[in-house]
């Protein structure tokens, strides 16, 4: 009896491939670009201290103290164009470049302000510091994007941004230790003659050059670390064709609601993000009544929550859709805001620490899912991203105001306002027809 012939053997099919998180070669300039966002964050994050600090050493107001806020994200709005740009004709390489030179000359003229003693000079090094920042962050964004495969966008920009709060931490903490506890105390000024209160200013403005000679330095040999490596992205060649066949960007940009939407909430994200951390050591110090030696680890809390939520989300947005974590993070900031402002006690300022949770998500998610298919616009959508930090610089002035006409408490009913329109934002974009599809994709905006 013939034996039955054996059956065909099915050919194994292999599980689909992880998408590479960078493309080959590339693991090293990421790296370089890890580092630019854990930089600007330790700048950004600094100039928080600083608003509660120029208040003691000036003795000025909340608004006044917050045109710090106002000069470092006015120069975010006033350069993004630009740089968008360099970046169209030079390419991103030129632009970190540039943003890293002009911010390591901000950092380093923070020694004739020290000199000058003269707080409009202060403002003039944040600005010059904060153009470079504002160059850095809209060539760097982008620069991650093209440097792998789309698919993998969303995941490579979430981890970039990731950094961003470690060097947040790292500037708060410098803030909190290098300068918040040397700081003359009021109570001291209140005897000293004339000549002894300029003394103690000058001693204190000296306070501040430190950490940001500190950060000029470390921004010096990123800049280095970069010039002389060979950085070419293939998606940036590709796009950088269809620009200049491709004219109309600002009116395909204004049409695309999804975008238009996406820099509003932007625009309110960031103001409260730059109102809840200016503010936190003035609610721990004017509400609570914590000593102004121990206020900064209060920011310092609010800071590592973030940076702890920031690894968190980015694991989440592989499981849920993004801006459904978006809207569940933005409802419960504005829960948080509103208790800072109906309790006004350690539960409060509990909850100011707590809004830092929420935010933890929304940057980078907001990025992308304004820049979901600009395709050759995504440069000049990239600008317009980071024009619209000027929240930051409009937002807290305002709430400066509202807590020297009321109090400090009530000052937090502005950044529960901007949330709340975050989380339209997310409900927009949850009732639309447009899914979840790979960050930045190929092709001209509708």
């Amino acid at each position: 009896m013939a034996r039955p012939s054996a059956l065909p053997q099915q050919p194994e099919v292999s599980p689909p491939r992880k998408p590479a998180l960078v493309y080959p070669g590339f693991a090293v300039p990421f790296v370089l670009l890890i580092a630019c966002f854990a930089a600007w964050g330790s700048a950004a994050n600094l100039t928080d201290v600083l608003v509660g600090v120029f208040r003691q050493i000036f003795t000025m107001s909340n608004f006044q103290s917050a045109l710090v806020q106002f000069a470092y994200y006015g120069a975010y709005f006033a350069l993004a164009i630009p740089a968008a740009l360099i970046n169209r004709r030079y390419g991103y390489k030129t632009g970190v470049l540039t943003g890293l030179g002009l911010a390591t000359v901000g950092g380093l003229l923070f020694i004739p302000a020290s000199q000058l003693l003269a707080y409009g000079f202060f403002l003039v090094a944040l600005f010059v510091l904060a153009a470079g920042l504002s160059i850095l962050e809209t060539s760097a964004n982008p620069f991650v994007i093209a440097m792998g495969p789309e698919i993998s966008a969303t995941q490579r920009l979430n981890l970039a941004q990731a950094f961003n709060p470690v060097g947040a931490n790292i500037g708060v903490l410098l803030g909190a230790v290098l300068i918040l506890p040397r700081i003359t105390p009021e109570s001291e000024k209140e005897s000293m003659t004339a000549g002894e209160l300029a003394r103690a200013q000058e001693q204190d403005l000296s306070l501040v050059l430190g950490p940001y000679l500190g950060i000029a330095c470390a921004l010096a040999l990123i800049w280095l670390l970069i010039a002389f490596r060979k950085i070419s992205t293939p998606d940036e060649h590709a796009h950088f064709g269809l620009e200049q066949a491709s004219g109309g960007a600002m009116s395909r940009l204004w049409r695309n609601r999804h975008y238009r939407f996406g820099v509003v909430a932007q625009f309110l994200n960031v103001g409260a993000q730059v109102c809840a951390w200016s503010f936190t050591i003035q609610y721990a110090q004017d509400v609570v009544g914590v000593s102004p030696s121990n206020s900064g680890w209060y920011l310092q809390a609010s800071l590592i929550v973030f940076l702890v939520a920031r690894f968190v989300m980015t694991y989440l947005l592989g499981i849920f859709r993004p801006t459904k974590l978006l809207f569940a993070m933005a409802a419960l900031g504005v829960v948080f805001s509103l208790l800072a402002v109906v309790s006004p006690n350690m539960l409060g300022l509990l909850a100011v620490v707590g809004i830092s949770l929420s935010l933890s998500l929304m940057f980078p998610t907001i990025y992308g899912v304004a820049l979901q298919g600009l395709g050759p616009d995504t440069k000049f959508g990239a600008a317009g991203l980071v024009m619209a930090i000027l929240g930051g610089a409009l937002l807290p002035p305002v709430q400066g105001l509202i807590m020297d006409s009321a109090d400090t408490n009530v000052g937090f009913i502005v950044p529960a306002a901007c949330l709340a329109v975050v989380a339209a934002y997310a409900v927009f974009d949850l009732r639309s027809s447009r899914h979840g599809g790979p960050l930045v994709a190929e092709g001209t905006a509708h």
